[in-house]
């Protein structure tokens, strides 16, 4: 089963879409080496309409440009690319195909793939949601910067029920931001006050 990956920049405060004006301050050769592993775990990207219009509006320009990130504009080109979107696209960019029927349907099929050996959902928000909600997200991988940012939109929306997780991975960069890597997991057990009150600050 290929696993399913879910890479974000996101602020303090859960805001995960990106404003360039909190971003790219603490973007440093730490935080390219941590979204170059994350890239190097999937050989499928799934990304929604939004986050294909602004890749595609950029990284084949680049990759063209010759530029100290062509590199991995050439390998953002040459993966496969998975479009989530409503509406018919025609691609301008190689190695594009728009994802067939229901979204939960079409990402549990390609997890089931032998063929495929990871998956990585890079921004995506909206996707992102949907997949988390239906439990197949096996790993959040969050660059959390040091910033509120107060506006824009977050990560976890309005539910019913809290998504519980397990950090496997954290490292602390010189900038402040803090790489954190989650997986879903159960709920804990149900415990209140009167189990945790010996641990309080001179408890015994």
């Amino acid at each position: 089963m290929a696993k399913l990956i879910s890479t974000l920049f996101i602020s303090a405060d859960g805001v995960a879409e990106i404003d360039p004006d909190w971003h790219f301050p603490y973007f440093d050769e730490n935080m390219g080496r941590a979204v170059g592993e994350d890239y190097d775990t999937a050989d499928v990207l799934l990304i929604g309409r939004e986050t294909y219009d602004s890749f595609a509006g950029a990284w084949p320009d680049r990759e063209a440009a010759g530029g100290d990130d062509a590199p991995f504009a050439k390998q953002l080109g040459d993966v496969r690319k998975v479009v989530v979107s409503r509406q018919p696209l025609e691609f301008s960019w190689r190695n594009c195909e728009l994802i067939k029927g229901d979204l939960l349907d079409a990402v549990t099929s390609l997890k089931a793939d032998a063929g495929i050996r990871g998956i990585l959902i890079p921004g995506s928000i909206s996707v992102v949601q949907q997949l988390l909600a239906a439990g197949l997200v096996d790993e959040l991988r969050l660059l959390v910067h040091p910033v509120a940012a107060r506006k824009g939109r977050r990560l976890f929306d309005d539910g019913d029920a809290p998504y519980h997780l397990r950090m496997t991975a954290t490292e602390a960069f010189p900038t402040g931001v803090i790489r954190v890597i989650y997986s879903p997991t159960e709920a804990p057990t149900t415990v209140g006050y009167d189990e945790v009150k010996d641990q309080v600050p001179g408890g015994k």
